[in-house]
């Protein structure tokens, strides 16, 4: 299936459980293979080719740039590879059809809720969207594609208990939910203000007024230094060790960084989360049908292509 990453600023933000939908889908339907497919198809659509076709679209410095210039262009740039997902998505959906395989709308809608909860909100699900030139509709009928396939090829696969406490004791880190805190600082260019800084919060001074006032970090200072929940390794070593070391409400000493010198204080913290076998059997489970998928899906791939009368014009 087509991967739907997050870039890096949000990636602490993604859940185990996203982070393992988004990295088991099939690589074969990368972004850049939609992207092309969709300026192809659309292309195709609103500008289909007329044979011999010299009607001119540019023209620079007096040399015209004709509309079979363009889809030349067009299918040398990514068409052969557009092609060649329609031809696949073409197999599958016969396959599935003679299987009597049928996707619902709730299946789709259920695996878009399973990616949506790799982000923080609506709001960046949509931002990673539009990020990678995708639409919920075109990521929809992509999902209804493979999950057709899946649904295909899971009867071969078989899922033991063993494999899942297998799984589950080899990805045990990877499993837990990490110890977060919700921190807020305030970063100042020198020691010396920062000391002076430190000592007029420890007198009275209003963490948030301050930070809006006199913080560095132009990111934080509009919310009052506020970052939102960290987890470690979000953030500078030296920051997190002091950080997570802080009991909540207390201020740190002050704390240089690449960044500057910073004070922080904690207002939240959430602790290590280590869940049992039985919480992550079904999620384990799903994981390795989806990687199992994975692995068939390119000899079942040429297996019906090989028996299907395919023609190239």
């Amino acid at each position: 299936m087509a991967s739907l990453p997050t870039n890096t600023t949000k990636d602490a933000h993604v859940s185990n459980k996203a982070a393992i939908v988004l990295s088991n889908w099939n690589q074969k339907w990368m972004i850049a293979t939609i992207i092309l497919l969709v300026i192809f198809v659309i292309y195709m659509f609103f500008f289909p080719p007329v044979q011999g076709s010299k009607e001119a679209l540019a023209e620079v410095n007096g040399v015209t740039i004709s509309k079979d210039q363009l889809y030349e262009s067009l299918y040398i740039s990514g068409g052969e590879q557009a092609l060649q997902v329609l031809i696949e998505n073409e197999l599958i959906r016969q396959e599935a059809e003679e299987a009597g395989v049928t996707i619902q709308d709730e299946d789709i809608e259920q695996e878009i809720e399973t990616v949506k909860q790799g982000f923080s909100s609506a709001e960046e699900f949509n931002e990673a969207l539009t990020y990678y030139g995708m639409t919920l509709d075109g990521m929809k009928a992509d999902l209804a594609v493979q999950l057709k396939m899946k649904k295909i090829l899971e009867p071969e696969i078989t899922i033991t208990e063993e494999h899942i406490q297998q799984y589950y004791n080899e990805n045990l880190e990877t499993l837990k939910t990490p110890e977060e805190i919700k921190a807020s600082h305030i970063v100042l260019a020198t020691k010396e203000e920062a000391d002076k800084v430190l000592a007029d919060l420890r007198n009275g001074a209003d963490f948030a007024e301050v930070a809006k006032e006199k913080s560095l970090d132009t990111m934080s200072k509009e919310v009052g230094g506020n970052l939102d929940f960290i987890t470690r390794g979000s953030r500078d070593e030296l920051f997190d060790t002091a950080a997570f070391a802080l009991e909540m409400g207390k201020l740190s000493e002050v704390v240089e960084t690449s960044e500057g010198f910073h004070i922080i204080k904690v207002m939240a913290r959430n602790t290590e989360i280590i869940p049992t076998l039985e919480e992550k059997a079904d999620e384990i489970r799903e994981l390795l049908i989806n990687e199992e998928v994975t692995t068939l899906s390119s000899a079942w791939m040429e297996e019906i292509q090989a028996k299907s009368t395919i023609k190239l014009y």
